[in-house]
């Protein structure tokens, strides 16, 4: 065996002892801790570490075990999960009612033959059919968000015959390249222009804006093939439009037969109050991506669900032309898809994250009234919650203070002076007394530091 492979293998077996080792030692624990600094510094990304501004690169990085609303490190430090992986742990840490079904399909196959018929992704495929709105109806699972926003952009085009797509400043639809050209914030564009160029970005919360940018296409003979949104803006710091938006932008887009991609990623599954946020206007998207908490916080599943009128006959004729993910809907994802639909509904986790939401924003709220030179601004809806602070650095600052009190959280990708609260929807409420407890002396903290 040449050198390399034998000194790949021992490093190999040297790292699944870990993984199987119950009892590590003080010593293997140090190593760990080293390997993992140095194996992002040289392996992931040198500014990976770094770019992390609320935590340090000690030993309290390595995660290493998981349950309910905690996650510990190494050294069994335990941490409260006020991040929640942004939203996929709606349904908890490891949950064990979730992690049996996936464990039980282990021991029957893991990954499908792409050829046979798998029923899991059939009977997934039902479900979500079943807990979404209308007459949504139509599945393609995908293994992220980015993938699935993907999926969603190609089937209105596919399904219209248009080639534009109106999206808003500020939106977060991922970071490939179909998926980022429709992002509303410049950082995460620049470095890859061109980018797709039929794309009109409008104002967010303003519907006629919206209408009018499709009026305008349409008088130059361009043919408008979506409007994609998030009915609520996570990455843009929780941004909640006026009453009545999907509602309006439901009519434009039925005016001038245009498919409305409701992009549900990280507001669906129960995260803000509802099982889709959608349903809080009472309107059913023509296309709906979904993901994050799918999976139940065990396995990547994400997806599309569409309208019947969206599967055209070209869809149906060659099933491949849509995508063809190689590990799209494997049995084991969709074994924990089901099952968190299972939880979810069993446990009534909609209505957990919209009481425990109302709960914590209560109490974040009283702690803005009490220091309102730190804490500039609170919003949100069910447990998607968003606090905004004077300036990025306080944000950061308070941040890091919550992390040293083992408090996690972090803030959003396109608005640098908020920051989220958006914990498992399992949290209990003595753990939300806790968290505002350790925010609130972080926060006189920050007020010093600072001066504000």
């Amino acid at each position: 065996m040449a050198a390399y492979k034998e000194a790949a293998l021992k490093e190999a077996k040297r790292i699944l002892g870990y993984i199987e080792s119950t009892d590590l030692t003080d010593d293997e624990k140090k190593q760990i801790t080293k390997d993992a600094i140095n194996n992002f510094n040289n392996n992931v990304n040198p500014g990976w570490l770094e770019y992390r501004k609320s935590v340090s690169t000690d030993a309290a990085c390595v995660e290493w075990t998981d349950t309910e609303e905690h996650f510990t490190d190494l050294y069994g430090n335990d941490f409260i999960d006020c991040l929640g992986g942004f939203g996929i742990y709606t349904c908890g840490h490891r949950n064990p009612e979730i992690v049996k079904y996936v464990k039980a399909q282990l021991d029957k196959y893991a990954l499908h033959s792409q050829e046979l018929v798998d029923p899991l992704r059939g009977y997934l495929a039902k479900l979500v059919s079943m807990i979404t709105p209308g007459d949504l109806q139509y599945c393609f699972f995908t293994n992220g968000g980015a993938e699935a926003v993907e999926m969603a952009l190609k089937l209105a085009r596919l399904a219209t015959g248009g080639r534009y797509y109106i999206s808003t400043v500020g939106a977060f639809h991922g970071k490939s390249y179909g998926a980022i050209s429709m992002g509303g914030k410049a950082a995460y564009r620049e470095d890859y222009l061109p980018m797709i160029q039929q794309v009109q970005h409008v104002k967010f919360g303003d519907a006629e804006a919206i209408e009018t940018a499709i009026e305008n296409l349409t008088i130059v003979g361009e043919k408008v093939a979506g409007v994609i949104i998030e009915p609520i803006q996570g990455e843009a710091g929780v941004m909640i439009p006026p009453d009545g938006y999907l509602k309006k932008v439901r009519e434009i887009c039925d005016k001038f037969g245009v498919a409305m991609i409701c992009d549900e990623i990280q507001t669906g599954m129960g995260r803000t109050g509802t099982m889709w946020r959608c349903e809080h206007e009472d309107v059913t998207p023509d296309i709906m991506t979904f993901g994050k908490a799918f999976g139940g916080g065990v396995m990547p599943i994400t997806g599309i669900i569409a309208r019947p009128n969206m599967w055209v006959e070209k869809l149906i004729e060659n099933p491949w032309i849509l995508g063809s993910p190689t590990f799209g809907g494997n049995p084991l994802a969709c074994s924990a898809a089901i099952a968190t639909i299972a939880y979810m509904l069993e446990n009534d986790i909609p209505k957990q994250c919209k009481e425990k939401g109302d709960y914590f924003m209560k109490k974040i709220g009283e702690l803005m009234a009490k220091y309102p030179t730190v804490l500039k601004g609170l919003r949100g809806a069910g447990l998607l919650i968003c606090m905004e602070f004077p300036a990025a650095e306080v944000g950061y600052a308070v941040v890091k203070g919550l992390f040293d009190r083992h408090v996690m959280t972090a803030g959003t990708l396109v608005n640098a002076k908020t920051v989220r609260i958006e914990p498992p929807g399992v949290i209990k409420y003595e753990t939300i007394d806790i968290v505002i407890k350790k925010l609130e002396e972080a926060i006189i903290d920050v007020k010093k530091e600072y001066k504000l």
